[in-house]
């Protein structure tokens, strides 16, 4: 089957009609963090899922099985296999945590059931653990931080002290993002890994920010840590100024860390601000569905998630095989502008834009300082051909 060029992102954001085959069951399993850590970025995805779904007027032509991974490789290992061999699913989406990618990796390849990533950025699962099972619509870990490294350096920040959680996302974020302000003539003068949903006082990590000699923290947390650490971080007065992935400011949760969030700099695949049409008829589509929330990147995931399976099914694909094949093959300009998948690696190739949060008529919203176009990772051991 030869490539196929698929623009379906504005017609399903503004209600289109889109084609139906004339036969379609497909039945998905959604493994998600419905509890803990992250639950709040698993409801979103969802969202986003069943949002393309709806406005497409095709939620009848796929079955959905949730379960919860609970953020715990173990516990997504046990539920993915659950999805394969008893509930018997076409097609696995979603996995919030790196480590439960890591976890259901070699089940999944084995398997032969195809995965579409829908957050988990762990590096390695399109990188040299990599599979012709599995493709990623969502982000990897470094495709998001290298870009910062460099611009950080640009700006003439000459130090910076790191911090993020202690497990795989955590530590790959930093390590991309070391990696390319050192490159640039940056220096990291120091660097914790906190505990991982455990870590509710950041004020000592806070503390050795300060007295390091940085001139700029740079970290990378998410979902309730994100919330805990940026609060924790306006209380200390803003002494230091702080940069990190966008997921630490994401517009899921930046209302609940309040002014504290005014000034941080971050670097994300999505912001919800993007003038296009396509994200304009996005960001309108989800706000009417869901009682006015302003979509976050994880919603982009899940919707993106559903708008390739949707396309792979229309261009044939109805069993896992087909499906999995199928994936990598599609591309189309959406919310968070053109997307394409990496035949080299099955991981998503897109923009990456640099963003402050900003108070503007007193809301919390996102101002984008820069752009880096179509950011793709190198193989790193891929070998899918």
């Amino acid at each position: 089957m030869k490539p196929k060029f698929i623009s379906m992102a504005l017609a399903a954001a503004a209600g289109i009609g889109l084609a139906t085959p004339a036969v379609a069951d497909t039945k998905v399993g959604l493994l998600l963090p419905y509890s803990g850590t992250y639950a709040a970025l698993g409801n979103d995805i969802t969202d986003g899922f069943n949002l393309a779904l709806e406005l497409s007027g095709r939620t009848g032509e796929f079955e959905i099985v949730r379960e919860d991974t609970e953020v715990k490789p173990p516990v997504g290992l046990a539920k993915a296999r659950k999805l394969v061999l008893e509930d018997e699913v076409d097609v696995i989406v979603g996995i919030v945590s790196s480590g439960v990618l890591g976890a259901v990796r070699d089940f999944v390849d084995g398997a032969q059931v195809p995965l579409i990533v829908a957050n988990a950025g762990n590096d390695n699962a399109t990188g040299d653990a990599c599979s012709a099972y599995i493709t990623r619509v969502s982000f990897s870990n470094a495709q998001v931080n290298r870009p910062m490294g460099t611009w950080m350096a640009e700006q003439g920040i000459k130090k910076v002290y790191t911090l993020a959680p202690d497990y795989a996302a955590g530590r790959q974020m930093i390590e991309a993002f070391t990696e390319t302000y050192t490159a640039a003539g940056g220096e990291i003068v120091g660097g914790e890994y906190t505990p991982f949903g455990q870590t509710s006082d950041f004020g000592p990590y806070l503390a050795n920010a300060k007295a390091s000699g940085a001139e700029a923290i740079f970290v990378f947390y998410a979902g309730g840590e994100a919330i805990s650490f940026v609060k924790q971080y306006g209380s200390f007065g803003k002494e230091l100024p702080l940069y990190g992935s966008g997921f630490l400011t994401s517009s899921l949760y930046v209302n609940a860390q309040g002014e504290a969030a005014v000034g941080v700099t971050t670097s994300l695949h999505y912001v919800p601000t993007l003038d296009t049409p396509e994200n304009n008829a996005f960001v309108e589509a989800f706000g009417a569905a869901y009682e006015g929330r302003t979509p976050s990147e994880y919603a982009v995931h899940g919707y993106d998630a559903a708008m390739t399976l949707m396309a792979a099914v229309d261009s044939g694909a109805s069993d896992r095989e087909t499906i999995a094949a199928t994936l990598p093959q599609v591309k189309y300009v959406g919310p968070r502008g053109p997307l394409e998948i990496d035949p080299a690696t099955n991981n998503v190739v897109q923009n990456v834009y640099i963003y402050e949060t900003v108070m503007d008529g007193g809301a919390l919203t996102q101002k984008v300082v820069g752009t880096v176009e179509a950011v793709r990772d190198d193989p790193k051991g891929c070998a899918l051909q």
